[in-house]
């Protein structure tokens, strides 16, 4: 199933558009360069002036400053000084709302510690949910919805009267070839064009390299240069180019290392069972004009939920939601598939939307080739990406 998706990463659009709370440092760079295989950098190699959220990988790093941009409504230089616009160096100032932010930190963190023995329950969404200022204020539309649960840790058991999760998959199986086509896939191979936040709405083209049982390769050619999203089976990494500095680099750690996996198993549906655990039929949700059945599983290492939305009536994979682990919240990031076509036998999503805390990107494909021959560097560590020469416009 072809995902698209800088999901996982979306630490290089984070880096584009979110708060970030220092600079990156000459010595950070030698010590990841020498040390990278060994261990991720820290938020406090990586950045200066950081206080609070110390200890923790880069990249969870910048999905907790996602979190701060969905729970606020604030962008990067709503938090920092104006001048960090055109000066990455400028980012690491002070200002009074990165006080405020990091009061609040230690207040959450108080607030969970003595009530709920630690676990996050209270995050910056539980009072902000989108607004700059704490809503107050009960929401009527809340109140009288349609109570269908949107947080995965609601569905607890499966709904009484569901389908059994066989029916389910075999259904979607079924819808998409059959489980002997399947077995013979091997390989994706998919063009097309890419268009996002993270490329200021330009659409710029895409290739993804896909290979059995769960290696992928993502790569964006965007104006100033490569993004390249590599998980090679065990480990993953970006590459941006020095434009989207502070951080051109960055290996995937923790549940972004995870939803990489899956990102890459989902493109082989015969494979889908063996992927997760703990298996639970919720309710009919309806999405848009179509009712979907959800399924969740959980993933084998760290406990965090998969949701899968297949459509009642043909049993394709609608939506996936994916949830990652910041120090203040969990992060979700949502893909819709439509314009499924025949693939050689098997029918494949011809374009998908990607919804994250820091902004929606969508993929139109082109052309997608089935069981061609890979070669394993492919899915290597990438190359640091140079930015692309252009002269004036």
């Amino acid at each position: 199933m072809a995902l698209g998706l800088r999901g996982v990463v979306l630490a290089v659009a984070v880096v584009a558009g979110s708060s970030v709370v220092g600079v990156i440092s000459a010595r950070a760079q030698a010590a990841g360069q020498q040390g990278a295989e060994q261990k991720p950098s820290l938020a406090e190699d990586v950045f200066t002036n950081i206080r609070n959220l110390r200890g923790i990988p880069t990249d969870e790093f910048m999905e907790t400053m996602g979190f701060f941009s969905a729970a606020t409504g604030l962008n990067c230089q709503d938090c920092h000084v104006g001048e960090s616009g055109g000066n990455w160096a400028k980012y690491a100032d002070d200002t009074p709302r990165k006080a405020t932010t990091r009061r609040m930190i230690a207040m959450v963190a108080a607030l969970n510690g003595t009530n709920f023995g630690g676990r996050r329950l209270v995050t910056c969404w539980s009072c902000h949910r989108g607004s700059r200022i704490p809503d107050g204020v009960p929401d009527l539309a809340v109140q009288y919805g349609d109570g269908l649960p949107r947080d995965p840790f609601e569905i607890s058991a499966s709904a009484p009267d569901a389908p059994s999760l066989d029916a389910v998959l075999g259904k979607y199986i079924q819808a998409v070839g059959g489980a002997e086509r399947l077995a013979t896939l091997r390989s994706v191979v998919v063009k097309g064009d890419y268009r996002g936040w993270d490329t200021l709405q330009q659409t710029v083209p895409v290739e993804i390299f896909v290979k059995a049982p769960d290696q992928r390769t993502t790569i964006i050619h965007t104006l100033d240069g490569d993004s390249t999203t590599a998980y090679d089976g065990r480990a993953g990494w970006i590459a941006a180019p020095d434009t989207m500095k502070p951080v051109p680099f960055l290996a995937l750690t923790g549940a972004n290392l995870d939803n990489a996996k899956i990102e890459a198993e989902l493109f082989f549906p015969s494979q889908i069972k063996e992927i997760l655990t703990e298996w639970r039929v919720g309710p009919e949700i309806t999405i848009g004009d179509r009712d979907t059945q959800l399924v969740q599983g959980k993933l084998v290492r760290g406990g965090l939920p998969v949701m899968l939305y297949f459509d009642s009536m043909s049993g394709l994979l609608t939506r996936v939601m994916l949830y990652s682990v910041s120090p203040v919240g969990v992060n979700p990031r949502q893909i819709d598939f439509a314009d499924y076509r025949d693939v050689s036998g098997i029918k494949m999503p011809f374009q998908w939307t990607v919804t994250w805390t820091d902004g929606k990107s969508t993929t139109k494909v082109s052309e997608i080739r089935t069981n061609t021959a890979i070669d394993a560097s492919q899915f290597a560590k990438p190359p640091a990406s140079k930015p692309v020469k252009r002269g004036n416009q």
